[in-house]
């Protein structure tokens, strides 16, 4: 079913924070130009200046974190505390792949019988992501700056219930000093994603979310033989065994289970608790 508008509700108090109309397909149309154009003219910009532009993404993070913070709190309903984390987190991952990325996609020489061999890591073109709303910031920077940093450009369809989040991540981009429409945020429902995987333009996917959604969407960019990066749920047990400290278990378990307000992937779903057999008096004879 597709969506008649985008709507920021706090999950605190329900109150409609802001209402977005969803991008029109001719709207789409046109966001993909600008992207396939951006594109093609950063995949030839120098690896140092592209991590440039990391580093001061990195830094518009920073120094608008308390705001984007509240930002986060008040479209997902994370404590304030955790939102400023992953604002930090973000800006780490940025500065992280700013420094360390340019050697990652430096030439790997290999002996060949060929005079000169080597293995080059080429740009791809444009990555589609689909991102969740857990954390609507750290999904999204996770995979950004390394995909930009190599050459790349992102078009994002969020989660229909974070649409301020989105467009602020695709702002932070643009203030960093990307080319226009290099980072692209479509405010558009889920039935836009087959034609947007079927179009020659998107040329890889990134998806986090369930394992049925994932196989579907997976399903698709294979069908157009497109390469995918999947994470996808699980619910590994949370397993408390005889010899456990019970007071350090129990505190892990209680944080296991309600970071980030209990709305996360890898949160205690399922707790196992193997108990200590009592002791029994033994019988005795006189």
């Amino acid at each position: 079913m597709s969506a008649d508008e985008f709507s920021s509700v706090n999950p605190a108090t329900e109150e409609v924070l802001a209402r977005f109309d969803p991008h029109t397909p001719e709207q789409v149309e046109a966001a993909l130009t600008r992207a396939t154009t951006a594109a093609a003219g950063w995949r030839s910009t120098p690896v140092e200046v592209r991590a440039e532009h990391l580093r001061r993404a990195a830094a518009l993070l920073r120094a608008d974190r308390d705001r984007l913070a509240r930002l986060i709190t008040e479209e997902m309903g994370k404590p304030v505390a955790e939102a400023e984390a992953e604002v930090e987190k973000s800006a780490w991952c940025c500065e992280h792949y700013a420094e360390h990325g340019p050697a990652m996609l430096a030439p790997e020489p290999v002996a060949t019988a060929a005079a000169r061999s080597h293995v080059a890591f080429d740009p791809l073109g444009l990555l589609l992501a689909v991102m969740p709303w857990n954390f609507p910031f750290w999904q999204v920077f996770r995979f950004a700056p390394p995909a930009l940093l190599a050459g790349n450009g992102v078009v994002l369809k969020h989660a229909p219930n974070v649409p301020r989040c989105a467009l602020a991540i695709a702002e932070i981009w643009e203030r960093a000093g990307c080319p226009e429409g290099l980072f692209t945020t479509l405010l558009v429902d889920r039935d836009v994603v087959p034609g947007l995987l079927a179009d020659d333009r998107i040329h890889a996917l990134t998806l986090t979310g369930s394992t049925q959604v994932g196989a579907t969407v997976a399903a698709m960019a294979a069908a157009h033989l497109k390469p995918q990066v999947l994470e996808l749920g699980g619910s590994d047990p949370f397993v408390v065994l005889a010899d456990a400290d019970v007071p350090a278990a129990a505190a892990a378990a209680v944080s296991a289970r309600m970071l980030n307000a209990g709305q996360s992937c890898i949160s205690g779903k399922r707790f196992v608790v193997k108990l200590k057999q009592p002791t029994r008096p033994r019988a005795t004879c006189s």
